[in-house]
């Protein structure tokens, strides 16, 4: 019988040699599968299964416990003709904007001193992060003693002999909104300064060359070139600050305890009172999910247009 040629032979090792090598690739991509699926059907219970569960109690009368008795979207009836429900969304408006604004722009700011090669960065750059270390609790006592007229901030400069002066904020109606602003700036400036400071170390070094040869000045490059071609770390910076004002809660009672009034309330603080401490429920499962629905209305064509922008710059 004739022996089957040496290619023949070869194609054959090949072919083995490719399946087993096939195996081998498959094993681990497999492996990883498994291993995700605890980690989704936790997400898929405990995120999107809570999500649905709070819709659900929405549309009837719980009070202390959950009743499956519906009633249609009455909470929801209730909830927007609640005085304070629209006072604390225009609070979140309000402290939305001056809170990302805010840490955006001194966060980039002091990114830039420090990727300018200032002196003792490392000092700066923990002097700015030490905040971060610190719970929204803390920053709001913190924060409290300072505003306080009576011992903080204006009884020191009064102190000084500038007996004029004011900085009684925090018991003021229209002005207690923005002490929330200014804690909540003050202690996430520096999370902010980290993501654009490693954003700008990554940038190429020939662009500040070809610069320093046409003779750009400093600041042009960082607000014409530099700025756009940080527009994934803006965009970071932006969901995860959305996410902080959303659910600001602790600092609201740890500073302003939402007063005076409800000067200063914010929409979790609200969910939070009507389901604990006033035994309702439905009318906070109500505002949970119209504060849910408000959040991807607002960030939803952000992500939809920065998506669509990063896909067409990989299309070029």
């Amino acid at each position: 019988m004739a022996e089957p040629a040496p290619d023949v032979l070869q194609r054959s090792e090949d072919r083995k040699f490719t399946l087993k090598s096939g195996k081998k690739r498959w094993r681990p991509q497999w492996s990883a599968g498994m291993a995700l699926i605890p980690a989704m059907t936790i997400t898929i219970v405990c995120f999107y299964g809570f999500i649905i569960w709070t819709f659900v109690i929405s549309l009837t009368r719980s009070r202390l416990l959950p009743v499956y008795k519906f009633t249609g979207f009455e909470q929801y009836v209730r909830l927007f003709a609640n005085e304070r429900w629209w006072t604390a969304m225009q609070n979140l408006a309000i402290h939305g904007f001056l809170f990302i604004g805010g840490c955006v722009v001194f966060g980039y700011f002091l990114a830039i001193l420090i990727d300018r090669g200032v002196k003792a960065e490392g000092m700066f750059r923990t002097l700015f992060m030490l905040p971060l270390s610190m719970s929204f609790i803390v920053t709001g006592v913190i924060w409290q003693w300072v505003m306080n007229p009576g011992l903080g901030l204006q009884e020191a400069v009064r102190a000084l002999g500038w007996t004029g002066f004011e900085f009684n904020w925090i018991v003021r109606p229209d002005r207690s909104i923005y002490t929330l602003a200014i804690a909540g700036i003050w202690q996430q400036v520096g999370l902010c300064m980290a993501l654009f400071l490693a954003g700008l170390r990554n940038i190429d070094p020939n662009i500040w060359k070809a610069s320093r040869v046409d003779g750009i000045p400093v600041w042009r490059v960082y607000l014409h070139i530099i700025t756009p071609m940080m527009r994934t770390v803006f965009f970071t910076v932006f969901i995860l600050m959305s996410a902080i004002v959303m659910k600001a809660f602790d600092l609201v009672v740890a500073l302003t305890g939402g007063g005076p009034g409800f000067s200063s309330d914010l929409p979790a603080r609200f969910v939070v009172d009507h389901i604990l401490n006033r035994q309702e429920l439905g009318l906070g499962a109500a505002g949970a999910f119209v504060l849910l629905c408000t959040v991807i209305a607002v960030i939803s064509p952000y992500i939809y247009f920065e998506l669509k922008k990063e896909r067409g710059g990989r299309g070029h």
